[in-house]
């Protein structure tokens, strides 16, 4: 009998985007296991990411039953609007809690940026402003310069599920205009957003690499496990699985 990887994945429960997006990437030889942790349409404020929050122990005690190898939080403003820290305590506690190795979106993201060789970047969100200012603040904080911070007001009007059900081609036209020509790489966050299907076309548009929160989340979960192999279609830094 061949051995599957099992990946337990916590999203948000409005997040529709990034247990896709894995399936799109992953190898027969894994299994991906999500477990949804509450959040309404319209929780587009700190509020709503607290309550969210309050799910990941039993999370991580439910998707430990199922004899995971991983553990994946899986939401970006929900694991850097605590700031830097916070987001290191949150995996101590999943791994504590399932005792399974635990990979977070905002860490892996920091992670792929350096991996990506990016000290200047632009940013690309569906955020409303008060998120926007606490991803910028985070990211300084890694060590990168952040030339800009751009919010989609389609996005950010449709609330958590709108921006799953957002076309992929409006985020190339709007993420694509928020790349600064000064900037090393371009980061889109959010991991509901829809931004991995079209990372090629923003890198081919901008001339930069491009960096998105499930891409980086993927990476970082499958080297985690030890998965090696360069993955064609999804960016640069997927391409790039095998250094």
């Amino acid at each position: 009998m061949s051995i599957r990887h099992r990946i337990g994945l916590m999203v948000p429960s409005t997040n529709t985007t990034c247990e896709g997006d894995y399936q799109l990437v992953a190898p027969k030889s894994m299994t991906v296991h999500g477990q949804r942790l509450w959040l309404t349409n319209d929780s587009m404020g700190e509020e709503g990411m607290e309550r969210m929050n309050t799910d990941i122990e039993s999370g991580a005690r439910y998707l430990s039953t199922a004899r995971v190898d991983a553990i994946v939080y899986a939401c970006t403003t929900g694991s850097f609007f605590k700031g830097a820290g916070w987001d290191r305590d949150m995996l101590d506690l999943i791994e504590r809690t399932a005792k399974v190795p635990a990979i977070g979106t905002s860490p892996a993201v920091v992670e792929a940026l350096r991996f990506m060789g990016a000290r200047k970047i632009s940013v690309a969100t569906p955020y409303p402003d008060w998120s926007n200012r606490r991803l910028r603040t985070y990211l300084e904080t890694a060590g990168f310069t952040v030339l800009n911070v751009e919010g989609e007001p389609v996005a950010v009007g449709a609330g958590q599920q709108g921006i799953n059900d957002q076309d992929p081609e409006s985020v190339v036209r709007f993420a694509s205009q928020a790349c600064r020509p000064e900037a090393d790489l371009l980061f889109c966050s959010c991991t509901a957003w829809r931004s991995l299907e079209v990372v090629e076309d923003l890198e081919r548009i901008t001339g930069r690499p491009v960096v998105t929160s499930n891409q980086s989340t993927i990476w970082a979960s499958f080297r985690k496990l030890g998965l090696t192999g360069p993955i064609e279609g999804y960016g640069s830094l997927l391409r790039r699985m095998d250094h």
